[in-house]
């Protein structure tokens, strides 16, 4: 009977690379590990041996006996929104750079959370970023109980042993409710959503708040389900059937915005931008094409992202530290739904 080393299928541990390379364990060790002292010679037989054997680090092994697997759970909904999709993807992106390893965690609003605790804490997770709409103070409490660092975008603030990352949601909806005042708006209606979003509804506040302080008309807020496309579709469908005029439409997100143009036009005779115009927010990659051509409040997806994983990072360093609320700016980019193009 042949030695179990000896199966063609066996993965090859560090003791088979230190042994084909001439070297100490430890070298090895040192060799994948950074910043560790190694000889250039030495460090040059131990890559040329693991590239003969096909050997890999195992990192996750090796975080759990050093309890620290430099894995950071993402803990994300909505990915059909590419918004949130581009977030996570230049959240992921930032991480790898640094050496983290992203694991995503994907749950819908509503859903028991317990489960995603289990497997942060199963896996000894660094630290967590939460983009979903997922409750956060349960998770929080959890984190702070096991010591994982944890940061929020665009969530409501839960203690200072947290770290929140958001847009400024008042600047949002001040700068669409501005430019529809400037544009010579006076009767405004809002396509919003039932489903409670904290980002959403401040930005949907500070419209409203602005809207009434330049003396204009909120005439009606027409909702679907969810802030995505069907719930801009539902939207549409209430306004054309509530008969009410407005010349001007605010949209909470431009994901709703997209749903509720389709449906608009499908349903009824008036036209956007020459009838009634429109402004969203967030700035989607879908807003700039040609079909939809949506002026839009823009916020960076990318900026969030960098300032979260620095909020992470910062959180490592000195856990206990009171770190500021991040805000991101967010700025206003003209195009066809209001009669506009932005001069860039």
């Amino acid at each position: 009977m042949s030695n179990k080393d000896e199966r063609p299928n066996r993965v090859p541990t560090s003791d088979d690379v230190a042994l084909l390379a001439g070297v100490s364990r430890s070298a090895v060790s040192r060799t994948f590990t950074a910043g560790a002292s190694v000889a250039p010679a030495t460090r040059e037989k131990v890559i040329s041996a693991a590239k003969t054997l096909g050997y890999r680090v195992n990192f996750l092994a090796r975080g759990l006996s050093q309890q620290r697997t430099n894995l950071v759970a993402l803990i994300v909904s909505d990915m059909d929104n590419s918004l949130r999709a581009r977030t996570v993807d230049f959240l992921a992106r930032g991480l790898a750079t640094l050496g983290f390893r992203p694991l995503l965690l994907p749950t819908e609003p509503g859903e028991d959370v317990s489960y995603l605790i289990d497997m942060m804490l199963n896996y000894n997770v660094t630290g967590t970023i939460v983009t979903s709409d997922t409750p956060p103070a349960e998770i929080a409490q959890e984190c702070a109980a096991y010591g994982v660092p944890l940061v929020l975008i665009n969530k409501p603030e839960v203690g200072t042993h947290v770290s929140n990352v958001s847009i400024d949601t008042a600047t949002a909806g001040r700068l669409a409710a501005e430019e529809l005042a400037t544009i010579g708006c006076k009767r405004i209606g809002i396509v919003s959503q039932r489903r409670a979003s904290h980002t959403i509804g401040q930005r949907k506040a500070a419209f409203v708040a602005t809207i009434r302080a330049l003396g204009l008309d909120i005439a009606g807020d027409f909702q679907g389900a969810v802030q995505n496309y069907g719930g801009g579709a539902e939207a549409a469908e209430a306004f054309a059937e509530s008969g009410i005029a407005v010349d001007g439409i605010y949209c909470v997100n431009d994901f709703m915005a997209l749903g509720f143009l389709d449906h608009f036009r499908r349903l009824s005779d008036l036209r956007i931008p020459e009838d009634i115009k429109l402004i969203a927010c967030d700035d989607i990659a879908e807003a700039a094409w040609r079909s939809y051509d949506i002026t839009s409040v823009r916020q960076d997806p990318k900026s969030v992202a960098d300032a979260a994983i620095t909020a992470l990072s910062r959180r490592l360093e000195d856990p206990e530290a009171a770190q500021p609320h991040v805000v991101i700016p967010v700025t206003l980019i003209r195009r066809g739904t209001t009669g506009a193009s932005d001069p860039t």
